[in-house]
């Protein structure tokens, strides 16, 4: 598979995590802590495991390990949707999430399209 460095993905899937990582240190308050700790820990899965899936050779693997990245970008929108709602975070930091999540969405379903149709 291709070195991940060179996936543009994986770069915003990095930037994501980062500002996931800055905006969820301000969080603060009643169950802001366990939020916190999954916000984290979601928003870090995603470009952990573009990462983890070029490791492999097989695309069928890759393929594995860029649905576990997806599905985490669904996480982090729950997460940042109820960070939001409960008034833990500022309107513009939620959407800076929200607008990460859909570009990192988007570019992981095209990656996955193109593995999927590539020969093998």
């Amino acid at each position: 598979m291709a070195d991940f460095k060179n996936l543009r993905v994986w770069h915003a899937a990095q930037q994501l995590a980062l500002d996931a990582h800055r905006i969820a240190a301000g969080l603060r308050g009643p169950g802001a802590s366990s939020l916190r700790d999954q916000l984290l820990r979601a928003s870090m899965s995603i470009p952990i495991n573009i990462v983890e899936g070029t490791a492999h050779t097989s695309p069928k693997e890759f393929l594995r390990f860029l649905s576990y990245a997806l599905a985490s970008t669904t996480e982090v929108e729950g997460h940042t949707r109820l960070a939001k709602d409960l008034q833990l975070i500022a309107y513009d930091d939620a959407e800076c999430l929200l607008n990460g999540v859909e570009i990192v969405r988007k570019m992981l379903h095209g990656l996955i399209h193109r593995v999927k149709v590539r020969p093998h």
